[in-house]
């Protein structure tokens, strides 16, 4: 069962990075030549460069997408929290193959959120992002103490 539900949350995870691409694609041609690049805690844009610059969070989603892959392809790689053993090794494995998972969701959801929100300050100053940062921040830190919990349950 574990196995079904894991495809289908790497199927998940590959489509986020495809959907992340086309819409980076769809956008690029009608982004302005000059696009924010860096935002301060209150959401203004602080530093700005050429539109190429909306390739990079995509690459860098490609990326993380690949090295989360290796990961979950050789765990015995990873650094774990506690001693690995082998009577905790099925289940320490399981609770990182899952994290890893959802962390990659997270984490391609911020970047999504981040690339919008760049898109539509290009063209209004006044935009809002459609989920705060500190939500965002707050949701990776929160799945990080449940992820340690059950690890330290089960170690």
């Amino acid at each position: 069962m574990e196995n079904v539900i894991f495809t289908a949350f790497d199927i998940f995870n590959f489509g986020l990075v495809v959907f992340f691409w086309w819409f980076t694609l769809k956008h690029y041609k009608t982004l302005p030549n000059r696009i924010p690049v860096h935002f301060d805690f209150d959401g203004k844009a602080d530093n700005f460069g050429n539109k190429a610059y909306s390739f990079f969070t995509p690459l860098l989603g490609t990326f993380f997408y690949f090295l989360f892959a290796y990961t979950l392809r050789h765990p015995e790689t990873a650094n774990f929290p506690v001693e690995i053993t082998d009577q905790n090794k099925d289940v320490q494995f399981l609770i990182m193959e899952a994290f890893l998972r959802w962390l990659f969701t997270l984490i391609m959801l911020i970047f999504m959120n981040g690339q919008d929100y760049t898109f539509r300050y290009a063209f209004d100053e006044n935009v809002k992002p459609k989920v705060p940062l500190s939500t965002a921040i707050l949701s990776v830190i929160g799945s990080l103490i449940i992820v340690l919990i059950f690890v330290a349950v089960f170690k």
